[in-house]
Protein backbone atom coordinates (compact mmCIF):
# COMPACT_ATOMS: atom_id res chain seq x y z
CA UNK A 1 0.00 0.00 0.00
CA UNK A 2 1.20 3.50 -0.72
CA UNK A 3 2.13 5.21 2.54
CA UNK A 4 0.97 8.58 1.27
CA UNK A 5 -2.03 7.29 -0.67
CA UNK A 6 -3.61 5.42 2.22
CA UNK A 7 -3.67 8.47 4.53
CA UNK A 8 -7.06 10.19 4.70
CA UNK A 9 -7.29 13.93 3.99
CA UNK A 10 -8.91 15.93 6.78
CA UNK A 11 -11.10 18.79 5.56
CA UNK A 12 -10.68 22.00 7.61
CA UNK A 13 -13.71 24.11 8.54
CA UNK A 14 -15.01 26.20 5.67
CA UNK A 15 -13.77 23.81 2.96
CA UNK A 16 -16.28 21.93 0.82
CA UNK A 17 -15.60 19.26 -1.79
CA UNK A 18 -17.72 18.31 -4.80
CA UNK A 19 -16.90 15.04 -6.58
CA UNK A 20 -18.33 14.30 -10.04
CA UNK A 21 -16.89 11.04 -11.40
CA UNK A 22 -13.19 11.91 -11.73
CA UNK A 23 -13.51 15.72 -11.44
CA UNK A 24 -13.02 17.21 -7.98
CA UNK A 25 -13.86 20.81 -7.02
CA UNK A 26 -12.59 22.18 -3.71
CA UNK A 27 -13.99 25.48 -2.36
CA UNK A 28 -12.60 27.34 0.60
CA UNK A 29 -12.06 30.81 2.06
CA UNK A 30 -9.14 31.57 -0.30
CA UNK A 31 -10.80 30.44 -3.54
CA UNK A 32 -11.85 27.48 -5.64
CA UNK A 33 -9.81 24.82 -7.44
CA UNK A 34 -10.94 22.14 -9.89
CA UNK A 35 -8.91 19.21 -11.15
CA UNK A 36 -9.61 16.08 -13.17
CA UNK A 37 -8.02 12.89 -11.87
CA UNK A 38 -7.42 9.49 -13.42
CA UNK A 39 -10.75 7.60 -13.70
CA UNK A 40 -9.17 4.35 -12.45
CA UNK A 41 -8.89 5.71 -8.90
CA UNK A 42 -11.85 6.25 -6.59
CA UNK A 43 -12.15 9.42 -4.50
CA UNK A 44 -14.76 9.31 -1.75
CA UNK A 45 -15.87 11.75 0.92
CA UNK A 46 -16.66 10.06 4.22
CA UNK A 47 -19.25 11.18 6.78
CA UNK A 48 -16.57 12.20 9.30
CA UNK A 49 -15.19 14.90 6.95
CA UNK A 50 -12.31 12.97 5.42
CA UNK A 51 -11.40 12.33 1.80
CA UNK A 52 -10.12 8.85 0.93
CA UNK A 53 -8.40 7.78 -2.29
CA UNK A 54 -8.50 4.08 -3.22
CA UNK A 55 -7.06 2.12 -6.14
CA UNK A 56 -8.52 -0.86 -8.01
CA UNK A 57 -5.41 -3.08 -7.99
CA UNK A 58 -1.80 -3.38 -6.88
CA UNK A 59 -0.49 -2.80 -10.40
CA UNK A 60 2.59 -0.56 -10.55
CA UNK A 61 0.68 2.13 -12.49
CA UNK A 62 -2.13 2.23 -9.91
CA UNK A 63 0.30 2.34 -6.99
CA UNK A 64 2.07 5.34 -8.53
CA UNK A 65 -1.20 7.16 -9.21
CA UNK A 66 -2.51 6.43 -5.70
CA UNK A 67 0.07 8.54 -3.87
CA UNK A 68 0.11 11.21 -6.57
CA UNK A 69 -3.66 11.67 -6.51
CA UNK A 70 -3.75 11.91 -2.73
CA UNK A 71 -0.90 14.46 -2.68
CA UNK A 72 -2.52 16.62 -5.38
CA UNK A 73 -5.87 16.49 -3.60
CA UNK A 74 -4.24 17.45 -0.28
CA UNK A 75 -2.46 20.39 -1.97
CA UNK A 76 -5.84 21.59 -3.28
CA UNK A 77 -7.36 21.44 0.23
CA UNK A 78 -4.39 23.22 1.84
CA UNK A 79 -4.34 25.83 -0.95
CA UNK A 80 -7.97 26.92 -0.60
CA UNK A 81 -7.81 26.88 3.21
CA UNK A 82 -4.43 28.47 4.09
CA UNK A 83 -2.58 28.99 0.78
CA UNK A 84 1.07 28.61 -0.15
CA UNK A 85 3.92 31.11 -0.17
CA UNK A 86 7.57 31.33 -1.21
CA UNK A 87 9.89 34.01 0.09
CA UNK A 88 12.71 35.37 -2.10
CA UNK A 89 15.59 37.61 -1.01
CA UNK A 90 17.30 40.03 -3.39
CA UNK A 91 20.96 40.79 -2.66
CA UNK A 92 23.11 43.30 -4.52
CA UNK A 93 23.71 47.03 -4.79
CA UNK A 94 20.77 48.65 -6.54
CA UNK A 95 18.90 45.36 -6.92
CA UNK A 96 15.27 45.73 -5.84
CA UNK A 97 11.65 44.92 -6.59
CA UNK A 98 8.63 47.19 -6.69
CA UNK A 99 4.95 46.39 -6.71
CA UNK A 100 3.29 47.87 -9.82
CA UNK A 101 -0.38 47.21 -9.20
CA UNK A 102 -0.75 43.42 -9.03
CA UNK A 103 2.48 42.89 -10.99
CA UNK A 104 6.12 43.13 -9.90
CA UNK A 105 8.91 45.17 -11.47
CA UNK A 106 12.48 44.05 -10.85
CA UNK A 107 15.64 46.15 -11.16
CA UNK A 108 18.48 43.60 -11.24
CA UNK A 109 21.42 45.38 -12.83
CA UNK A 110 20.24 45.01 -16.42
CA UNK A 111 19.72 47.96 -18.75
CA UNK A 112 15.96 47.56 -18.40
CA UNK A 113 13.45 46.71 -15.67
CA UNK A 114 11.80 43.27 -15.79
CA UNK A 115 8.06 42.92 -15.14
CA UNK A 116 6.50 39.71 -13.80
CA UNK A 117 2.74 39.41 -14.34
CA UNK A 118 0.30 38.16 -11.74
CA UNK A 119 -2.56 35.72 -12.28
CA UNK A 120 -6.00 35.37 -10.63
CA UNK A 121 -4.74 32.68 -8.23
CA UNK A 122 -1.41 34.41 -7.49
CA UNK A 123 -0.37 37.55 -5.61
CA UNK A 124 2.91 39.28 -4.79
CA UNK A 125 3.95 41.11 -1.67
CA UNK A 126 6.93 43.42 -1.14
CA UNK A 127 7.14 44.28 2.59
CA UNK A 128 7.79 47.99 3.17
CA UNK A 129 10.52 47.52 5.78
CA UNK A 130 12.58 45.43 3.35
CA UNK A 131 13.01 48.34 0.87
CA UNK A 132 12.33 46.04 -2.04
CA UNK A 133 14.84 43.33 -1.14
CA UNK A 134 12.25 40.74 -0.07
CA UNK A 135 9.50 39.38 -2.31
CA UNK A 136 6.77 37.00 -1.17
CA UNK A 137 4.89 34.98 -3.79
CA UNK A 138 1.49 33.82 -2.49
CA UNK A 139 -1.19 31.68 -4.09
CA UNK A 140 -3.62 28.80 -3.75
CA UNK A 141 -1.93 26.52 -6.30
CA UNK A 142 1.32 25.04 -4.99
CA UNK A 143 2.70 24.26 -8.45
CA UNK A 144 2.08 27.80 -9.72
CA UNK A 145 3.67 29.43 -6.64
CA UNK A 146 6.77 27.27 -7.00
CA UNK A 147 7.01 27.82 -10.77
CA UNK A 148 6.72 31.62 -10.56
CA UNK A 149 9.20 31.76 -7.66
CA UNK A 150 11.62 29.67 -9.73
CA UNK A 151 11.19 31.98 -12.74
CA UNK A 152 11.85 35.04 -10.55
CA UNK A 153 14.99 33.39 -9.14
CA UNK A 154 16.07 32.62 -12.72
CA UNK A 155 16.06 36.32 -13.63
CA UNK A 156 19.35 36.75 -11.72
CA UNK A 157 20.45 33.55 -9.93
CA UNK A 158 22.78 34.07 -6.96
CA UNK A 159 26.42 33.97 -7.97
CA UNK A 160 28.99 32.24 -5.74
CA UNK A 161 31.63 34.98 -5.39
CA UNK A 162 29.71 37.96 -3.99
CA UNK A 163 26.34 36.27 -3.38
CA UNK A 164 24.50 38.84 -5.52
CA UNK A 165 21.22 37.87 -7.11
CA UNK A 166 17.78 36.50 -6.23
CA UNK A 167 17.67 33.51 -3.87
CA UNK A 168 15.06 31.68 -1.83
CA UNK A 169 14.98 32.85 1.81
CA UNK A 170 15.90 29.38 3.10
CA UNK A 171 18.53 28.73 0.40
CA UNK A 172 22.19 28.38 1.33
CA UNK A 173 24.52 29.85 -1.28
CA UNK A 174 27.90 28.13 -1.42
CA UNK A 175 30.47 30.88 -1.55
CA UNK A 176 33.78 30.62 -3.37
CA UNK A 177 37.00 32.43 -2.59
CA UNK A 178 38.11 35.07 -5.07
CA UNK A 179 41.53 35.42 -6.58
CA UNK A 180 44.39 34.46 -4.29
CA UNK A 181 46.46 37.51 -5.22
CA UNK A 182 50.25 37.65 -5.33
CA UNK A 183 51.89 34.94 -3.28
CA UNK A 184 55.41 36.34 -3.28
CA UNK A 185 56.92 33.58 -5.43
CA UNK A 186 59.34 34.63 -8.14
Amino acid sequence: MSRIGKQPITLPKGVSVTIKKNEVTVKGPKGELTRTFNPDLTIEQQEDGHLVVSRPSDARHHRALHGLTRALLNNMVVGVSSGFEKKLVITGTGYRAEAAGKDLTFYLGYSHPITVKSSPTLSFEVPGESRGTVVIVKGIRKDEVGQVASEIRGLRPPEPYLGKGVAYADETIRRKAGKAGKSGKK
